[in-house]
């Protein structure tokens, strides 16, 4: 079976927050996933100072990960590390901001970005180019753990909707804890708009690298229910 390394950039003690975007890829591909996180970064990445202490620690668990996989995943919307990565080893790279990015761009033209921050990452950013419609982040979140509290959903939840108040057509999710939230659903069921995940993006890009050998659902599939 074809095996992903999925790269985390939050530590955690939590095993069920650790390999929780694992098991949405495993779930939708039918791929093996292995998950690993980074040392010493317990509010992950949020501005550029804890992407740029990111990066080399993601370098180090991809170089230990990439005997043992068939591709990696960087499961962070900034891809700290991922053009480093991608020199040091020779099986395909993926990361969830770019590949998010350019999963919206397949699905509309006014692409409303849900972030940490007014600022979004700027793997999100140089991808959409002029495509990017509007950002909006929940108010009081300053990182991802942030999300993870019964006034980060709301918030996240008042923030997508203001993306669909200023005309957006696509919501991309450009930070992976809204993955750990598991909120696409409820905003696509909200809103009536596509809604991209960005770690599922990413496992979507990696297994159309390899035929979608075994996986349950074709990318494609996964890509028309985001559109619906």
């Amino acid at each position: 079976m074809t095996r992903i390394g999925l790269i985390r950039v939050l530590t955690s003690r939590d095993p069920r927050l650790l390999n929780i975007h694992g098991q949405a890829v495993r779930a939708a591909f039918g791929v093996e996933v292995v998950s690993r996180a980074v040392h010493d970064q317990p509010e992950g990445v949020h501005n550029q100072l804890t992407h740029d202490l990111a990066s080399p620690k993601v370098m180090a668990v991809a170089a230990d990960l990439a005997p043992h996989v068939d591709g990696i995943m960087i499961s962070c919307s900034s891809d700290p590390g991922l053009e480093e990565v991608r020199s040091l080893v020779d099986i395909p790279v993926v990361g969830a901001g770019s590949a998010g990015a350019a999963a919206a761009l397949a699905l509309g033209s006014r692409i409303g970005v849900l972030a940490l921050s007014t600022e979004p990452p700027h793997a999100v950013t140089r991808v959409l180019g002029g495509q990017l419609h509007s950002v909006q982040a929940p108010d009081g979140v300053t990182h991802t753990q942030d999300l993870l509290t019964p006034s980060g959903v709301h918030e996240t939840y008042l923030a997508a909707e203001r993306l669909v108040d200023e005309g957006a057509d696509v919501i991309l999710q450009a930070c992976t804890g809204l993955t750990s939230m598991g909120v696409s659903a409820e905003l696509r069921r909200r809103y009536g708009l596509p809604v991209v995940d960005a770690v599922l993006a990413a496992g979507s890009a990696l297994t159309l690298q390899w035929g979608n050998s075994g996986a349950r659902h074709h990318p494609g599939e996964v890509f028309a229910e985001l559109a619906g």
